[in-house]
């Protein structure tokens, strides 16, 4: 513990430039490094206490989270955020918790997909700094064998890539399928757990939770533990922010119930298994209509939108639905389906909007499909109550990921197309 802690005040001085000072201490006190530089206590003093007693003194030591493993976290945030004053420091930091020089430079290589080129050429530019100083030599290409992906997984996500992006944007497509994950996934210059690391580290430090879910199952798939994940989160609250941190909490929440639910599945199929034969063929399931009626959560709703007549398809059907009843001007709040979603208009006029498009209406009859992962949402017309069927599949346990509400400004922002 105290080889961390000097490693980390070592690494934030080098990050500042600043010069290290000891608390004056009475006979039989501690004495206490100040990692903040006197400017911030000029300044800001609280920010120095918290910079020093909080995030230094507690959260890069707690255990939940090797130290190897929050440097990793870090500099993906830092090189996926753009915050190039920064990164020397921590990179310094991460070869002294034992993150290799070719495994930095591959985070920002991997990086340069997920938040852009510029901010990965920026990155190297400082990385480059730290190595001539510490006299790195030149990193070259790992010789070891290829990472082979899990050829189940790949052709769920191979599905849904053509399904979803081919249509509009082939290339898009292509590449996605051919370079980021027929290359770049597969190299072995970072390990598929540390890629997997990093890469839901840059998505919550960049506020897009609604690419969480797969990206979280799959690190969890190559190693990352349950605890590990959360305090990855918890960490992220300190380098990318409190909202983008607590926006990553539900989805987080959800992914480990499926996955808990998803674990519990081979001892309830062996239960059924010892039970009689006619549960080989289950009777047809009839949800009345209006029943187990309950109000939408408020997180994800305005309005007093009601949720009922829920159904969910026995294995190995994915299928589940409910109906949802909106009073006028009630919507959902924006949020995206791994495999889409699709409604059928009971009655009423409503409207649905995807994220940088013309708001649409819709009325009885009408049917609405929401591709794979957009970004968008619906709900009753300002003047008019609305009802829907809504149907949709889950992948890898996950039907819907939630994001922000749909403020009032944007809820009224333009006429709807009929």
């Amino acid at each position: 513990m105290k080889t961390i802690a000097t490693t980390i005040a070592l690494s934030a001085l080098a990050a500042t430039g600043a010069a290290a000072e000891t608390t004056g201490t009475e006979a039989g006190e501690t004495r206490r490094t100040r990692i903040a530089p006197a400017a911030v206590y000029d300044v800001a003093p609280g920010l120095g206490h918290f910079t020093d007693d909080v995030l230094f003194g507690d959260v890069w030591r707690r255990p939940q989270l090797a130290a190897r493993d929050r440097s990793l976290v870090t500099v993906a945030a830092l090189v996926a955020t753009g915050r190039t004053a920064q990164i020397g420091g921590h990179v310094g930091r991460a070869l002294d918790n034992g993150v290799k020089p070719q495994e930095i430079g591959e985070l920002i290589t991997h990086l340069a997909f997920y938040t852009g080129w510029p901010n990965a050429m920026s990155a190297v530019t400082e990385t480059k700094t730290v190595f001539e100083a510490r006299k790195i030599a030149a990193v070259g290409e790992s010789d070891a064998g290829r990472i082979v992906l899990e050829p189940g997984a790949e052709a769920t996500r191979r599905r849904t890539v053509d399904a979803s992006v081919a249509p509009t944007a082939p290339a898009l497509a292509e590449l996605t399928n051919e370079v980021l994950f027929g290359d770049l996934w597969q190299r072995p210059d970072l390990s598929a757990r540390d890629r997997s690391l990093v890469t839901m580290a840059a998505l919550v430090a960049i506020g897009q939770p609604e690419q969480l879910p797969f990206h979280l199952n799959r690190a969890m798939d190559n190693g990352l533990t349950a605890t590990e994940a959360a305090e990855v989160v918890t960490h992220l609250g300190f380098y990318a922010g409190w909202p983008r941190a607590m926006s990553a909490v539900p989805v987080l929440e959800k992914v480990l119930a499926a996955r808990d639910e998803g674990a519990a599945r081979p001892e309830k199929k062996a239960e059924a298994m010892s039970e009689p034969s006619e549960t080989a063929n289950p009777d047809i399931t009839l949800t009345r209509a209006g029943s187990d009626a309950k109000p939408g959560p408020e997180a994800y709703f305005t309005g007093n939108v009601q949720i009922s007549a829920p159904y969910k398809g026995t294995d190995p059907a994915r299928i589940s639905g409910a109906t949802v009843s909106f009073p006028a001007g009630a919507r959902t709040a924006w949020h995206t389906h791994p495999l889409g979603q699709t409604l059928y208009i009971v009655s009423g006029r409503g409207w649905v909007q995807k994220e940088g498009g013309p708001r649409e209406a819709f009325g009885p009859g009408d049917v609405v499909w929401i591709p794979p992962l957009v970004k968008h949402w619906h709900g009753a017309a300002a003047d008019t109550p609305m009802v829907h069927f809504a149907v949709a599949e889950a992948l890898d346990g996950s039907v819907v990921t939630w994001l922000d509400k749909v403020t009032d400004a944007q809820y009224a922002a333009d006429p709807a197309i009929d």
